[in-house]
């Protein structure tokens, strides 16, 4: 089902705010680079919060592990940038868990700065009830991250080639194979014209 970019927002924050208001709804975006699944997260805030929602963001890229552990088999491995750059156990502890039902709602919005490898230092904030957590990043979906829904923004394999810029083209190899079940699928070869895969 071919969609604007806007009412793909509309269709997102509609069955986002579907989900139960008398617990938090943790919602991941996930996509390749390419995509920017940030920028489809953030477009979801204001819409979500005129509907009486709190909103918090997060970005898996805050979550990602030390240099000396990220990068220990060096700056260009395809196979440590799929399965060991994001700190998986952080994420959870410190933004997940604490949404479960029964949860304390006591969120760390992030953990580390990659770019100065050191701990963000940011401070714990809580998440209102009915709050919607949006968390975007990069092939999180085969990870068993807990959420209430998932989307995924699908390139096909040709796509994805074009649009990795030139200095990232040795993540390519991380992506095969990477065939995640998200609750909303989006065929997003061409983002001015994303399209809903399946029912909807």
């Amino acid at each position: 089902m071919p969609l604007s970019p806007q009412a793909l927002v509309d269709e997102l924050v509609a069955r986002v705010d579907a989900l139960p208001r008398d617990t938090w709804s943790r919602v991941i975006v996930d996509g390749a680079a390419p995509t920017k699944p940030g920028g489809l997260a953030d477009a979801l805030v204001e819409p979500l919060r005129a509907l009486g929602r709190p909103v918090l963001r997060v970005s898996a890229g805050d979550f990602l592990r030390p240099a000396s552990v990220r990068l220990e088999f060096g700056r260009h491995d395809p196979d440590s940038f799929r399965d060991s750059w994001l700190d998986v156990g952080g994420l959870t502890r410190e933004v997940l868990d604490p949404l479960e039902p029964g949860g304390s709602g006591r969120v760390l919005p992030s953990l580390w700065n990659a770019e100065t490898d050191r701990a963000s230092r940011a401070d714990y904030v809580v998440l209102g009830a009915g709050g919607v957590l949006l968390l975007d990043g990069t092939l999180l979906l085969d990870k068993w991250l807990p959420a209430e829904l998932t989307v995924h923004l699908w390139l096909s394999p040709g796509a994805l080639e074009r649009q990795v810029p030139d200095e990232e083209r040795w993540t390519l190899p991380a992506y095969a194979g990477y065939e995640p079940h998200a609750d909303v699928t989006v065929r997003y070869d061409h983002p001015a014209r994303p399209a809903l895969v399946g029912p909807v």
